[in-house]
């Protein structure tokens, strides 16, 4: 266990973000749809983290982390007074290794994921994109595991129907059913 007086702490924590930045930017990304949105959500969701970093176990962590950002991005929703339109395309080039997906399929995947409700969209991107389980989706989103099932079953059912997915002749996220 982490205690307070633990210089090493500092250092596990920027080695933690060090590691995580790309794929916690990348869920950011997925729930926010805007690039810049998905950066500064992160840093805010870090920013929350750390005063609790010396305190967590290490296999906590990556759970701690995971909600902080689904609840934060729930929080931007809320005290949000002027609509952002999401941008249906990534301003920067994605690296190659993490995102097979041509420029097309993305846009169609963006658009169909902008127009499902905040929590539909974080069961998808938290269970299908970042590959988490039923139960370490639930924890993030601090439901059950039968409420994970039923919104991801709602939510690929209207991925399936969204006009900019079968325009494309896409299936949503890939081979997922």
């Amino acid at each position: 266990m982490r205690t307070r007086n633990d210089h090493s702490g500092d250092a596990d924590f920027t080695a933690y973000v060090a590691a995580r930045w790309a794929r916690l930017a990348r869920t950011a990304y997925m729930l926010t749809g805007d690039f810049h949105e998905a950066e500064d959500l992160v840093q805010t969701t870090l920013g929350k983290v750390y005063p609790r970093w010396r305190r967590m176990r290490a296999d906590e962590v990556d759970g701690y982390v995971y909600q902080a950002l689904v609840n934060n991005n729930r929080a931007r929703y809320r005290k949000r007074r002027v609509v952002h339109l999401l941008t249906p395309f990534l301003p920067d080039t994605p690296h190659p290794t993490e995102d097979p997906c041509t420029a097309e399929q993305r846009d169609a995947l963006m658009a169909a994921l902008a127009a499902l409700p905040v929590r539909q969209r974080a069961v998808i991107v938290l269970r299908y994109l970042d590959e988490l389980s039923v139960e370490e989706t639930a924890h993030a989103l601090g439901c059950s595991t039968g409420t994970v099932k039923s919104q991801a079953s709602r939510a690929m059912a209207k991925l399936r129907s969204h006009p900019a997915l079968a325009a494309r002749s896409l299936t949503p996220l890939g081979e997922i059913s």
